[in-house]
């Protein structure tokens, strides 16, 4: 006798919805336990989801470019060869059914109440919005003009805004009329119920953003890049960003221009250190785990926010309290294929350097093989970002808001460094702190590198 399983997507974290940007298999693939099955892709990182059990694909219920959440069943599996195939097609019936069904939601429990509600005249007017939103899900980039306070706007981007338009919490009349104005309502600060988009919410926007200076609105008083054929130069190819390039280019700007940055350089003398790290991996070879320098700058970075607090806290949104931690997790950049991204080791407090590396090890494979959760990404305390595998000199690392500091390492190299009797050639690693100058102040900073580089020249003061 046959038996069929539906699989569902899991646990995605915070994420109501995730968009599907790639599918893996197909009806008649035999696949086994933790091959994986559907790419997702959420706002900051992408993640393959796997099979928890193994069977044959019957049914495929998903397409790339469909939004899914936790629950919704990703597949038909047949876990045996044989079987009644009459029970299996009622049961493929029914899960049709079922899904039509579920097709045929297009709009909050709030908004068909509001429909319900409204006055016989304003049903043409429903059906109408109705039309649009369709023809904007169908590709119809002219149903979202570009935002009030944007430059042209290009059609790979399109879709983006209007999913970000679609997502405010309004009635189809308001985002309509959002629509005829340019006005992005995840901007707008709802009055209603529960922070419902009213009219007048959008009217109250617009009315500020035109009395308000450019710079205020976020506009910064720029004239918007001009459009530049390149073609009439010579032979061009384009290539589209990836999710993780834009959304990460996206984050980045808004930390650059509301975080006010400011650096620090240093040079810390880890002639020491690296003699140990050496010894100790040769101790360790047939362990399968490398220490790596990053796990030595984690230490220091416990130590370091324990002795200056103010490094592990964040402003609220409303930039009157600071928010202290008593938390230590620590946020590591990693360089993938697709882009940066920022996967957070929590409790670092509390770990060896073993498991540090062990820890560096795995959750940069994840990283590099789209396996990070969104929950890996959020938390941290302060942020590494090391290019000494890489080369410079030194860089301006971006602050990863709401953290409030970012540590950046380059290359070392060796100096040679007076000792008070003669220059001694001396393993020299660059430092480079940005932090926002809102919260830390020029002097607490040049303390905390200070502090840093002590630490990693002498290993032993990280055990006080």
């Amino acid at each position: 006798m046959s038996q069929t399983k539906d699989i569902p997507v899991p646990d995605i974290g915070d994420f109501d919805e995730v968009e599907v940007i790639e599918v893996l298999v197909s009806p008649g693939d035999t696949i086994a336990a933790e091959d994986s099955l559907i790419t997702l892709e959420s706002d900051k990182a992408s993640m393959e989801i796997p099979s928890p059990e193994g069977g044959t694909v019957k049914e495929v219920k998903i397409k790339v470019g469909q939004k899914v959440k936790e629950g919704d069943t990703i597949l038909t599996l047949e876990m045996v060869e044989e079987g009644d195939s009459g029970s299996a097609a009622d049961d493929e019936g029914g899960e049709e059914a079922e899904e039509q069904e579920q097709q045929t939601e297009e709009a909050p429990a709030e908004d068909k109440k509001e429909s319900k509600e409204a006055a016989p005249d304003d049903q043409k007017t429903k059906k109408a919005e109705k039309s649009d939103r369709d023809s904007a899900s169908a590709g119809d980039e002219s149903a979202q003009p570009a935002r009030a306070d944007s430059g042209p706007r290009s059609s790979p981007t399109a879709h983006i805004e209007q999913e970000k338009h679609l997502k405010a919490h309004a009635s189809p009349g308001v985002r309509r009329f959002g629509r005829e104005l340019g006005v992005d309502l995840t901007q707008v600060q709802g009055s209603g119920r529960k922070g419902r988009v009213l009219k007048e919410d959008v009217k109250g926007y617009v009315k500020q953003t035109m009395e308000a200076p450019a710079a205020a609105s976020g506009g910064l008083g720029v004239s918007p890049m001009p459009e530049i054929d390149f073609s009439e130069f010579g032979e061009i190819e384009t290539k589209p960003l990836t999710k993780i390039n834009k959304l990460t280019g996206q984050n980045l700007h808004r930390n650059w221009v509301t975080v006010p940055h400011v650096t620090q350089f240093d040079k810390a003398d880890i002639t020491d250190l690296e003699a140990f790290r050496k010894e100790l991996n040769a101790e360790n070879k047939d362990s399968g785990v490398k220490i790596t320098l990053v796990s030595f700058l984690i230490k220091a970075m416990v130590s370091a926010l324990r002795e200056f607090p103010r490094f592990n806290s964040s402003l609220d949104p409303a930039g009157e309290n600071l928010i202290f931690k008593k938390y230590f997790h620590v946020g590591v950049a990693v360089d993938t294929p697709d882009g940066l991204v920022v996967p957070v080791l929590r409790d670092v407090d509390r770990k060896s350097l073993n498991d540090l590396a062990s820890e560096l090890m795995d959750i940069s494979q994840k990283a590099r093989d789209k396996k990070l959760s969104p929950k890996q990404m959020k938390g941290g305390s302060i942020s590494i970002s090391s290019l000494g595998g890489v080369g410079g000199t030194a860089f301006t690392p971006i602050v990863n808001s709401p953290e409030v500091a970012i540590l950046g390492v380059s290359k070392a190299t060796t100096e040679p460094v007076w000792n008070g009797q003669e220059f001694v050639p001396r393993l020299m690693l660059p430092l480079s702190l940005s932090y926002d100058h809102r919260v830390i102040d020029g002097a607490d900073a040049a303390r905390f590198t200070t502090y840093v580089g002590r630490l990693l020249s002498d290993t032993r003061r990280m055990l006080l």
